[in-house]
């Protein structure tokens, strides 16, 4: 019924401003009004990595739940792991609105909210009446006129320590300006070694270790993929969520919202954050734990970032073109690609199509 539903619904939210509808969207699953699904346990889909324990293997993305409003009707959705944030240790308003942009014909999105939220406090309120078993990850980034932004993202573990299962340092946003500079070789061995120290301190305070997940850019270069790694290999990082929103326009039809500044996500995203995780489990290895996001909208595309390299997987604007139905959906396809190729495990089809992804070229 929830998707028969969809097409009608959507026709009425895209008629209202696209931050207006994200709005309405988080007061459905507030309220209830956006029915939960129930999906069977396939233990062919559970992932353990890094301590942890995922019931499937597809997350939702930092950016939809920046408050920590719904993280529990989220997983109702089906999802098998759900991060909150960005938050930042003092709250922010962002960037003027507008800010949000729909490209309609190309099932993309463009945003730059500049980390718009109500800081660790209010988010910290919420986590800590949480009672899932599901996975909840917290995003933690650096306020916009931070002195030290390094300082912002120890703050951040530092709060966050007793409720988070995981930890994503975004260094990757666009929208922050020079955010992406600690992607830098020399910045990012600092931000690491101060984020893990701080990490470290809190499993040696509360006997419990929470791994810390570093998120990228898409736009990096292959040497700038080179210093990653090898900083990353270098450190005691739990792993890599690749990747964040992109600055490229590649391809679009809509080349009128292409214009708005922003970072990029959506389909169009699919074959370039494709390409940079391929890449990046070349140069990590098998063993070391990477989050595949960007671009997925359905279940083939959802088992193609598997093959590519991704241990788990991440959505999140697919959602508002495909509508709340889709992360079941697409669990419900994994079941049926296990069912296909008897797998006994989702796990088995990781790599299939590295080599694949990992010899194409990005587009200029």
């Amino acid at each position: 019924m929830r998707d028969a539903l969809w097409p009608i619904i959507r026709a009425g939210l895209f008629r209202i401003d696209p931050e207006t509808a994200h709005g309405l969207s988080i007061s459905g699953l507030k309220t209830g009004l956006t029915p939960a699904c129930t999906l069977p346990a396939d233990a062919r889909l559970a992932v353990d990595l890094a301590g942890l324990k995922f019931p499937n293997p597809l997350g939702l993305a930092a950016g939809y739940d920046k408050n920590a409003d719904v993280p529990e009707a989220v997983l109702r959705l089906g999802f098998g792991f759900t991060e909150i944030g960005t938050v930042t240790p003092r709250p922010q308003e962002g960037n003027p609105r507008p800010r949000l942009f729909r490209l309609v014909a190309d099932q993309g999105v463009i945003n730059r909210f500049g980390f718009n939220n109500e800081g660790h406090a209010a988010a910290l309120s919420k986590l800590r009446s949480l009672r899932v078993s599901a996975p909840v990850g917290v995003n933690i980034g650096a306020n916009k006129d931070a002195t030290d932004r390094v300082a912002d993202y120890v703050a951040g573990i530092r709060m966050f320590y007793p409720v988070a299962r995981y930890f994503t340092a975004n260094i990757s946003s666009p929208n922050t300006p020079g955010l992406r500079d600690l992607q830098s070789r020399e910045s990012l061995k600092l931000l690491l070694d101060a984020v893990l120290t701080a990490r470290d301190q809190g499993a040696a305070k509360s006997g419990r270790n929470v791994p810390v997940f570093l998120k990228i850019a898409p736009d990096l270069p292959d040497e700038g993929l080179d210093d990653i790694a090898a900083e990353v290999l270098a450190s005691r990082l739990d792993g890599i969520i690749v990747s964040n929103t992109t600055l490229g326009r590649d391809g679009l039809i809509d080349q009128v919202t292409a214009r708005e500044a922003g970072g990029l996500s959506g389909k169009p995203l699919f074959e370039k954050s494709t390409i940079v995780l391929a890449k990046m489990r070349k140069r990590l290895g098998k063993t070391f734990p990477i989050i595949g996001v960007g671009g997925i909208h359905s279940p083939e595309t959802a088992a193609e970032k598997i093959r590519a390299g991704a241990d788990l997987i991440q959505l999140y604007s697919a959602m508002v073109y495909e509508g709340p139905g889709l992360p079941a959906r697409i669990v419900k396809g994994l079941s049926a690609l296990c069912d296909r190729e008897r797998l006994a495990s989702i796990h088995n089809i990781r790599d299939t199509r590295l080599d694949y992804w990992a010899a194409k070229r990005i587009a200029s």
